[in-house]
């Protein structure tokens, strides 16, 4: 006999052992963070007395844009979408809820309203968010928006404009954070234009 061999009731003891209390190295666990995309406005002025009403409609996502994961550019140019850095809200979603609290903090309206307030509006802003993702080649956050303004009182409805917004923010680290920075900095250029573009167009 070789004695060498080793007892087979020895070995499915020992692989009963291992299976209790494994020697192997655990991958270390990487907690998800939720990341705000609710921007406030900077400044409040009071509603327009007899202005116009404006509906300010949810807007659509882009292909690509209408996950939750917060997006960067690879060093191949390819998209990463990450699992473990999440917003509150689609990107979309909050685009369109922050442009309604700043259309309604310009004054420029009598009142700016959500597609389910129940009131007439004048005016009714519908969009497209087309870019949202940061660059870290670059060091660049990235916000688009395609916006179309309709007025109501037209029979059928007329459009006033149509336009491509742009904005990129400079990204002080190229980390998470970084990256999450940026991108909220493109988002809230992105509502200063809005604001912008319907003073001088509404």
């Amino acid at each position: 006999m070789n004695r060498y061999l080793v007892p087979r009731r020895t070995v499915i003891a020992g692989a009963a052992a291992l299976g209790g209390c494994s020697v192997l190295p655990r991958p270390a666990y990487v907690q998800r963070t939720t990341w705000p995309l609710s921007i406030a406005p900077p400044e409040q002025r009071p509603a327009r007395r007899h202005g116009k009403v404006l509906v300010v409609r949810d807007f659509q996502a882009a292909p690509g844009l209408d996950q939750g994961g917060v997006q960067w550019l690879n060093p191949d140019g390819s998209v990463h979408v990450d699992f473990y850095n999440l917003w509150e809200v689609t990107p979309a979603r909050a685009a369109a809820d922050d442009a309604r609290r700043w259309l309604a903090a310009s004054g420029l309206f009598a009142a700016v309203i959500a597609p389910d307030s129940g009131l007439t509006a004048d005016l009714t802003l519908e969009g497209e968010l087309t870019t949202f993702s940061a660059d870290p080649r670059v060091l660049q956050g990235r916000a688009g928006l395609s916006l179309t303004l309709l007025d109501q009182r037209a029979t059928p409805p007329r459009v006033r404009t149509q336009t491509t917004l742009a904005a990129t923010a400079h990204m002080t680290a190229d980390t998470p954070s970084g990256v999450v920075a940026a991108q909220r900095a493109a988002l809230a250029s992105l509502m200063g234009q809005i604001v912008g573009l319907l003073a001088r167009t509404a």
